[in-house]
C-alpha cells in the first residue's frame, strides 16, 4: 500500500486532513493548533511531498525522517504532523479491520469520562450551568477563573471573586462531585499562589494552567508553594517538553494534546512517561467530531487517562461524519469501528466554510495587555 495524496481541508474553526491510499483505504486527523489554521494547512501541503509514494504502515519512521530531517522544531510543524500521524494510524487499524486502540495495546475501558464546563457571567448563571451537567449524570465539572470584563480587576478583586464563584457552586453540586479550575495561564506567580490558597477549602480536584507556559521555573516555584494538584502541558508540542515537565516533578496532570503533541506515536510515549511518575494524562481537546473521536481511542488504550472536554458544543457537526461518537451521561463510548471510528464526509464540508480566529486582545483598566 501506497500513499497517494495528502488534502487538509479548513471546515468552520478545524483543520482537517485526509490521507488517500493506492488500496482505496482513506485516513482521518486533525490538527490542534487552532489559532492559526492557515499556517498550518500550508505546512501540511508542504510535508505532504515528502508522504507521497511512501508506505503508511511505516509511522514511527515517517515522524522520525520528517521530524529530525531539518532539526527545525515548533507548534506549526507539530500541529501539521499529529494531523497526519493520526491519520496514519487510521488507514493501518482499518487495514487490519479493527479500531485503533487496539493496535496501541488494547482497551483499558469501556468508555471515557469527560467533564461538563461550567458557564456563566454571574455567581447564579454558574450555579445554573453546573446543577444543570450534574442532572445530566455528569461527575465531573470544570470551571473558568475568567469572564467577561474581569481583566479590568485588581489582583485581590479578582482572586476574591473566582473563589466566591467556586464556593457558590460548590456549595450547590455538594462534595460528591469533582470540580476543577481552569485559569487559562494568567495569572502571576504570586497572583496564582494567593488563589490556590483561597481555594483550598472546596476540595478542587485539580489546578489548571495557573501561569503561562514558557517558564517552568516560574511553575515550580507556585509548585512548591501550593496543596492544589496543578495540570498543565496543552501547550507544549514534543516529548522533549513533556519530560522536562515531569522529571521536575511539577504537576500531578498532564494536558497533552494528540492533535498538537505528535499524534499517537508521541503521546503513546508521553503517556508511558508519565505513567512511570504516577502522573495522571489530562488531554486538552479541541475540535470538531473527527478529534473527539480520535482522541477517545487513545483514552481507551492508556492505563493512566484522567479526564477531558466532553465538547458537545462540536456535536452540531456530527453530519460531516458517518458515526459520530455516542455519549452517556458523563461519559463517551469507546468505538469498536474499525479505526479511528468514523470517516469524514467530504460532501458536507462546504457547508461550513473555514471561520478565522481574530486577535482582538484583552486589556485591563489602564490600557494595558491583561493576557
Amino acid at each position: 500500500m501506497k500513499i497517494e495524496k495528502i488534502t487538509p481541508f479548513m471546515v468552520d474553526r478545524f483543520l482537517l486532513v485526509r490521507v488517500y491510499t493506492d488500496e482505496g483505504i482513506v485516513g482521518n486527523g486533525e490538527a490542534g493548533l487552532w489559532a492559526h489554521h492557515p499556517t498550518v494547512y500550508a505546512a501540511i501541503q508542504e510535508l505532504s511531498e515528502y508522504y507521497i509514494g511512501k508506505d503508511p504502515a511505516r509511522i514511527e519512521h515517517h515522524f522520525q525522517t520528517v521530524s529530525r530531517s531539518t532539526h527545525f522544531m515548533g507548534a506549526v510543524q507539530s500541529a501539521a504532523l499529529s494531523a497526519i500521524d493520526i491519520a496514519l494510524w487510521d488507514i493501518l487499524a482499518k487495514s487490519v479491520n479493527l479500531p485503533v486502540y487496539q493496535l496501541l495495546g488494547g482497551k483499558c475501558r469501556d468508555k471515557v469520562k469527560v467533564f461538563g464546563n461550567v458557564g456563566g457571567a454571574t455567581i447564579d448563571e454558574c450555579v445554573q450551568s453546573a446543577t444543570k451537567w450534574v442532572e445530566q449524570g455528569y461527575v465531573s465539572l470544570r470551571m473558568a477563573g475568567f469572564w467577561p470584563g474581569c481583566e479590568k480587576l485588581n489582583p485581590t478583586q479578582e482572586v476574591t471573586q473566582i473563589a466566591e464563584r467556586v464556593k457558590y457552586v460548590r456549595e450547590a453540586i455538594g462534595n460528591d462531585i469533582d470540580l476543577g479550575i481552569e485559569c487559562h495561564r494568567n495569572f502571576t506567580p504570586e497572583e496564582a499562589i494567593t488563589l490556590a490558597h483561597a481555594l483550598e477549602p472546596y476540595r478542587m480536584l485539580y489546578y489548571e494552567d495557573p501561569l503561562a507556559p514558557e517558564s517552568l521555573e516560574a511553575m515550580e516555584y507556585v509548585a512548591r508553594h501550593i496543596r492544589l494538584p496543578m495540570a498543565t502541558g496543552e501547550r507544549f508540542y514534543n516529548i522533549y517538553q513533556f519530560k522536562d515537565l515531569i522529571d521536575r516533578k511539577i504537576v500531578s496532570l498532564i494536558r497533552c494534546d494528540p492533535s498538537l503533541a505528535g499524534g499517537y506515536t508521541q503521546c503513546k510515549k508521553i503517556a508511558g512517561m508519565a505513567e512511570a511518575a504516577f502522573i495522571g494524562i489530562f488531554p486538552h481537546l479541541m475540535g470538531s467530531p473527527v478529534n473527539i473521536s480520535a482522541f477517545v481511542q487513545f483514552d481507551a488504550s492508556i492505563p493512566n487517562y484522567f479526564l477531558h472536554e466532553n465538547y458537545v458544543t462540536s456535536d452540531v457537526f456530527n453530519e460531516i461524519v458517518d458515526h459520530p461518537v455516542e455519549r452517556e451521561g458523563g461519559y463517551i463510548l469507546v468505538s469498536d469501528r474499525p479505526g479511528i471510528g468514523l470517516d469524514i464526509k467530504e460532501d458536507k464540508l462546504a457547508k461550513y466554510p473555514y471561520k478565522p480566529i481574530k486577535i482582538t486582545g484583552a486589556f485591563g483598566a489602564d490600557g494595558s495587555v491583561a493576557h
